[in-house]
């Protein structure tokens, strides 16, 4: 069944494009939803027509979108998570916690349009941000606990080396082996 599109919809496509899809999906999902309609000749020179008439906003918008996506290069993010015994996150940190951290260096950013899977563990990230369906930044990121510190597991390890050297030396513990190896022959 060929569709034309009348709003975003995520994981199938943008706005105004023509689409070939299943017929149940569209016929019992896209359709009755209002975010398509048939794809018939009146309909797609009807959106052709459409198009022709909204080029010049259309390139505007995209103008814009690359001006906002500028603002946006460059950036890194240190985002503070309260953490358990090892790496672990309590929770996870998601495109809402993004947006916040943007907010606090002045960028101004809707929290839908950034894309990141759930990140649950301390270390270095990436989020995408998209400002338009061809504009889109990368913002990398670092997760780190609520001291700061990227890799807790490092320090609580150290104390547990230090005891192991104050224990004898290897070469009197073999001296006293051989001892009694020699003494049962």
């Amino acid at each position: 069944m060929k569709i034309i599109l009348k709003k975003d919809v995520h994981g199938l496509g943008y706005k105004d494009e023509v689409l070939t899809v299943k017929d149940g999906y569209g016929r019992n999902y896209l359709l009755p939803q209002g975010l398509a309609v048939l794809a018939t000749e009146k309909a797609i020179k009807q959106l052709n027509e459409e198009l022709k008439q909204r080029a010049h906003k259309i390139a505007k918008i995209k103008a814009d979108a690359e001006a906002q996506a500028k603002k946006f290069e460059g950036v890194s993010l240190t985002i503070k998570a309260r953490v358990s015994e090892g790496r672990n996150i309590y929770g996870s940190v998601g495109p809402k916690e993004i947006a916040a951290a943007l907010a606090e260096k002045g960028l101004e950013i809707d929290s839908k349009l950034i894309s990141i899977k759930g990140v649950k563990t301390l270390g270095d990230y990436e989020a995408v941000a998209h400002f338009h369906r061809e504009v889109s930044v990368a913002i990398p990121f670092e997760v780190v606990n609520e001291e700061g510190e990227k890799n807790p597991a490092k320090k609580a390890e150290a104390p547990k080396a230090a005891p192991v050297a104050e224990e004898a030396p290897v070469e009197e513990i073999l001296d006293e082996e051989d001892v009694e190896e020699e003494d049962a022959e």
